[in-house]
């Protein structure tokens, strides 16, 4: 309890911006713990942190921590983020969105800072469902399940954000949920550490839109669903394909080593400074300044 008090007063705006407005049960306050803690083992000081999110229940984030932090438009998270790592590239820029603000709006945008190789760090909590906004269905909602904007089912096809990202290019992609939190305290830490674009999907859970239209319980009924569907991918790797029917796996799904974009990019500014030099000394001129 007293490690917990202090990293409250050490990284929250406890005096400031709480309480918090989340429902009661809300995963998003692990997703915020999990970070918190990852920081703080990683040792960075607040002033080395950049947190940036889009709209929607995840978009409180950077409200809450004392981190040089930046609330952005709907989608456009990624491309804010892109802009303060092009132009300080020492700092730690870590994106927080929810699955339709990623992957709805924001598609092309992570597609592109995947292929990239961007060396940004996403959460993307991922509750199948846009929850601030009035229930509608997003990009991961399963098909069957009910929303505000189908309140028959929905008749689209849901796709995975970790594997999507796989298949785009990030050098490191993690699946947790809320339910395993110290699961979740290390991909957050290792996507942090890598160099490169790095993704943890997090599988949270929002009983008051989603989990209420779909009879899924409250939030404790939905965190022990998390618990008997995730299943580490260790363990998956022993199990039949009828054996994971209705699961999903959680932990590590690619670790790689790509170019990194921050450093082709500067590779590219040192070419184009050279010729400018060479051709302004060919003519006689002064040198190009730097910048």
């Amino acid at each position: 309890m007293q490690e917990i008090t202090k990293l409250v007063h050490k990284y929250l705006r406890h005096d400031k911006k709480f309480p918090h407005v989340w429902c009661p049960g809300c995963g998003n306050g692990i997703v915020l713990g999990a970070l918190i803690r990852a920081i703080d083992r990683l040792g960075f000081s607040k002033d080395e942190v950049v947190l940036v999110s889009g709209i929607g229940c995840s978009g409180r984030l950077p409200v809450y921590v004392d981190f040089n932090t930046l609330h952005t438009t709907h989608g456009r998270a990624l491309t804010f983020a892109t802009g303060i790592k092009l132009a300080k590239p020492a700092l730690n820029v870590i994106v927080v969105m929810g699955d339709g603000d990623a992957t709805a709006i924001g598609g092309n945008h992570f597609i592109h800072a995947a292929r990239r190789n961007l060396d940004l760090t996403a959460i993307i909590i991922n509750n199948n469902i846009y929850g601030m906004t009035g229930g509608q269905y997003s990009p991961t909602t399963p098909y069957g399940s009910r929303a505000t904007t189908a309140p028959y089912r929905n008749i689209e096809h849901a796709f995975s954000i970790a594997e999507l990202a796989v298949t785009a290019g990030a050098v490191f992609v993690g699946r947790g949920t809320v339910y395993h939190a110290r699961l979740l305290d290390q991909l957050i830490e290792k996507a942090i550490v890598k160099r490169g674009f790095g993704v943890v999907e997090v599988i949270s859970h929002c009983h008051t839109q989603y989990g209420r239209r779909n009879e899924m319980g409250d939030a404790v009924a939905m965190m022990s669903w998390q618990k008997e569907h995730g299943v580490r991918i260790e363990q998956a790797a022993t199990m039949s394909k009828e054996e994971l029917e209705g699961k999903f796996t959680v932990g590590v799904l690619v670790d790689r080593e790509l170019p990194i974009y921050t450093d082709e990019y500067n590779m590219v500014r040192a070419a184009a400074k050279e010729k400018a030099d060479a051709e302004l000394a060919k003519h006689g001129g002064q040198g190009a300044v730097d910048g």
